[in-house]
């Protein structure tokens, strides 16, 4: 029998759902919030108890520029001041984009987009 990790929501991942939330309303699709939930209820969470490093490694991506390869440097610091051995990773979803750390034996969601949310608007930045 496998045994299932802990998934714990960080404060962060509950503002950013606030967001998606908002996101959504706005985009005037306020039912994909709720198809959002009952898909972290009913398959996300369940996968990551069961199998927590089916996410992609963040902290092997390929980086491109200076900042982020200082940033992955400062990154791979701190998670190894929390404990040894902890690992940052993403799960992509249909619409979303999922970061979450595994840290002494349970998985920490950390942050989620859509992935609209992602992109700029630069549209937005000129006037028509």
């Amino acid at each position: 029998m496998t045994v299932r990790q802990v998934v714990r929501l960080t404060a962060h991942f509950e503002r950013n759902l606030e967001e998606v939330e908002a996101f959504l309303r706005e985009a005037e699709a306020p039912q994909a919030f709720d198809a959002l939930l009952d898909e972290l209820i009913d398959t996300v969470i369940p996968n990551l108890e069961r199998f927590p490093g089916m996410g992609r490694s963040f902290l092997e991506l390929p980086t491109r520029s200076v900042e982020a390869s200082n940033g992955i440097v400062r990154l791979t610091g701190q998670l190894n001041a929390i404990a040894e051995a902890s690992e940052l990773r993403e799960y992509v979803m249909t619409h979303y984009l999922l970061l979450y750390a595994q840290i002494k034996g349970t998985t920490h969601l950390l942050s989620i987009r859509h992935h609209r949310q992602l992109s700029f608007d630069l549209a937005g930045h000129w006037p028509m």
